[in-house]
């Protein structure tokens, strides 16, 4: 070397963790020859398969792989000199200063090596006195435990003698016993390698923290089993990190838990159970199941994983209640029925459990043919029938029977006297229209559809045996205003019952404004385009076809209401709201959004000089319930359906609102006579003496009065044998004849003349 290396304060040790691509590693302490490095990959010495670069310099080098370690490989770089001397200084000699600085840095180099040893041993601290630490010899500290005495110095101790823990009046006691505080099914031989047979193995550990009321500990792995297990109710809880894997016969129940009889197995704690069948059953055979839990009370369970059984979990009420628990579900998948919630005896009972989530999952090529369910309430036959209150918040069910049907994907069933059962947030994906299916006399059921991908025509199935009704179903997805908004503002429950003839060539209907797509002249105000009739509406025998160009939407004050929610039974129909100012000025979209909907977008037609929705109300496409708000600036609206893409029929309307507010629905009134078919007027008048026989007419102005409509008359003073008949004159004029029928003259006094018409 032309110059010595200097040796700086630095640990002559450097770590690594590789990623797969790195080949280059820098070390940043000095080394004299390639070979005073050591390198440990993953704790193990492997000093081949790379070049070592910067032997000679101070400021360390470089450790250069020809293929980069695999991710996640340790990589420990160290320098590791061979302690010797390796130069002789001759008496009366030459002292080159070169010699002597590499024979130094040698030395301070092992001395570094020495101290990064040393910080990594059990030592004394600093500031104590050094003292006998000395292991005893050989022969006195076989079989025994290394400890301290009294004055810290070190003492071999009996194996079979007692320790304490280092905590202040913490009991001595034996290893042994500090061991067996927690059993592990390891400790009776369980390998959870997923191929030996840990049957015997984890049945004995049971056994054990059965008798001696221990928490057991299955640790991870996948433990194989041939055999139905069973942990007694004696034992404090289980504890599962691995998968018990059922490779039993079938027919059997793969872990059963609790005792049964009439023993109450009361504050337990299960948590993490994971049970997995070897091979999918056929769903045949209902003795076929993952877990059973028995006669538990006020107890934790939490289920992780329970997969391909005929039914997956069972809470199994056994001549004794099972009741007031918590029960957290996780994956529940591939099985006929995932959760079976039952009772065996008369005596025994099912009652006030809390359900958390779970996931009740099947693969869709698994058994296409059969039904499936994911949970059930059942009884053994004689048994208690009536569970009751039991909720369950925010399960999620994917059973794949959509579009199958010749079998159920039903979420819940019910075959017994079940009462308050409430389910809150659940996710219905792929599964028959029903979150529910009631064989037994189930009341007062709740369920709460959070999601369904059938859109809202849900409800309860109910078989022949179902002598019980009064379930109910709330459809949460894409609708809650909707269905929370629960005051009525206006109903027309039959359109064709609502329909009436307007004039020889119009039809106008009760409640509801005719709207045109195309309203001609200049309109500019709320009366120019709710229009009390129009031509070419098709009745039907339930309804009206809206062809093109019509439409039919009610009239409503929004000064207070902000928001509507109109359903409509229609074919398919189109959302339109009309908005004007507190003056029944129309507003256009220069004021900027001032309609938005639930379920779709709102866009202007400046034909029409309306906001219509950007898709049909359908099921399919999730918006047949439509919420619609309204900006401030919208004092009055028209809120209905018209036709836009093709004719189809309407058969029923009704508009609800939230019940804090009642707003008026607008019609028949003097400055807006669309939507009424009766009409009324009055006129004073004081009638002429009538000869007997005679008569005398009075025209008197109604607005919308049509030839054919039927009117009626009346005075408002006694006729004296006068009778007054009423007939349509001219359009808009009823014509009231009061005619003397008696023998005599008669002279009327003044009064009031009042018509009143009917459009048919």
């Amino acid at each position: 070397m032309s110059e010595h290396i200097r040796i700086g304060d630095i640990a002559p040790r450097v770590h690594y963790v590789a990623d797969g691509v790195q080949t280059a590693f820098t070390y940043p302490f000095p080394i004299f020859e390639p070979g005073d490095l050591e390198v440990l990959t993953d704790n193990a010495p492997a000093n081949y398969g790379f070049t070592v670069e910067g032997a000679g310099d101070s400021a360390g080098g470089t450790l250069r792989y020809a293929d980069a370690p695999a991710p996640g490989t340790r990589i420990t770089i160290l320098r590791r000199l061979t302690i010797e001397r390796v130069t002789d200084f001759q008496s009366n000699g030459v002292l080159r200063a070169n010699t002597l600085n590499d024979e130094l840095d040698r030395q301070v180099a092992a001395l570094q090596e020495v101290r990064d040893d040393v910080q990594g041993a059990i030592r004394l601290s600093a500031a104590e006195a050094p003292s006998g630490m000395v292991l005893p010899l050989r022969a006195a500290r076989a079989e025994k435990l290394l400890g301290f005495d009294a004055t810290g110095d070190v003492m071999a101790y009996d194996r079979t003698g007692t320790i304490a823990a280092a905590f202040p009046g913490a009991v001595p006691r034996s290893v042994e016993d500090k061991l067996a505080e927690t059993l592990t099914a390891r400790d009776f031989g369980a390998t959870g390698d997923g191929v030996s047979d840990d049957g015997p193995a984890l049945q004995a550990a049971m056994n054990a923290a059965g008798a001696a009321g221990k928490h057991l500990v299955i640790g991870e792995g996948t433990y194989r089993t041939t055999m139905p297990l069973l942990l007694p109710g004696g034992a404090a809880g289980l504890t599962m990190h691995g998968t018990i894997l059922y490779a039993g016969p079938g027919g059997l129940t793969a872990l059963t838990i609790g005792d049964g009889g009439a023993v109450r197995n009361a504050t337990k704690l299960y948590q993490g159970l994971r049970v997995i069948r070897a091979t999918i059953s056929d769903w045949m055979n209902f003795g076929d199941i993952g877990i059973v839990l028995r006669n538990l009370d006020s107890s934790v369970v939490e289920i992780r994983q329970v997969e391909g059984f005929t039914i997956g979990a069972q809470t199994l009420g056994v001549e004794r209640g099972f009741e007031d628990s918590n029960v957290h579900l996780g994956r529940i998948v591939n099985n006929h029925i995932g959760l079976d919630i039952q009772t065996q005896t008369a005596a025994a009972w099912n009652t006030s459990i809390r359900y958390y989530g779970g996931h009740f999952a099947i693969a869709s090529a698994l058994h296409p043919t059969l039904s499936r369910y994911g949970i059930r309430f059942s009884a053994q036959p004689g048994a208690y029938v009536a569970h009751n209150r039991h909720v369950f918040f925010g399960p999620a069910f994917e059973l794949q029977a959509r579009d199958r049907p010749a079998i159920q994907g039903i979420p819940f069933l019910s075959l017994v006297n079940s009462r308050a059962v409430i389910v809150y947030g659940m996710r219905m994906e792929g599964c028959s229209p029903y979150p529910a299916r009631h064989a037994g006399n189930a009341q007062d059921h709740v369920y709460e559809v959070a999601w369904a991908s059938q859109g809202y025509l849900l409800e309860v199935l109910y078989d022949g045996t179902a002598a019980r009704v009064g379930a109910v179903v709330r459809g949460m997805h894409q609708a809650a205003a909707h269905r929370e908004f629960t005051r009525e503002v206006g109903a027309v429950p039959s359109l064709r019952a609502a329909a009436f003839r307007w004039n020889a060539s119009q039809t106008g209907f009760d409640q509801l404004a005719c709207l045109s797509t195309n309203v001609s002249g200049n309109p500019t105000t709320l009366p120019d385009f709710a229009l009390p009739g129009l031509e070419d509406y098709v009745l039907t025998n339930r309804g009206v076809v809206l062809p093109g160009g019509r439409g039919l939407g009610f009239v409503v004050d929004a000064t207070r209401a902000r928001e509507f929610a109109l359903a409509v039974d229609a074919d398919d129909p189109r959302l339109i709201v009309q908005c004007f100012d507190a003056g029944m000025g129309l507003l256009t979209d220069a004021g900027g959004q001032l309609v938005r909907a639930s379920g779709m977008s709102m866009t202007w037609n400046a034909t029409a000089r309306w906001w219509q929705g950007s898709a049909d109300m359908t099921d399919a496409d999730l918006t047949r319930l439509q919420v619609v708000r309204l900006e401030p600036a919208v004092a009055y609206a028209i809120i209905g359906v018209a036709r836009i893409g093709t004719d189809y029929e309407v058969r029923a309307m009704r508009l609800f609102c939230d019940p804090a507010v009642s707003p008026p629905l607008l019609y028949g009134l003097p400055d807006l006579r669309h939507g009424a078919r009766e009409l009324r007027a009055e006129l004073a008048w004081d009638p002429p003496s009538i000869a007997a026989g005679a008569s005398a007419q009075l025209n008197v102005p109604l607005a919308g009065a049509r030839p054919g409509d039927f009117v009626q008359a009346a005075f408002t003073l006694s006729t004296s044998g006068v009778v007054f008949l009423a007939q349509i004159g001219a359009q808009d004029v009823v014509t009231v004849t009061a005619w003397n029928r008696s023998g005599a003259a008669v002279d009327l006094g003044a009064g009031t003349v009042r018509v009143r018409l009917v459009k048919s």
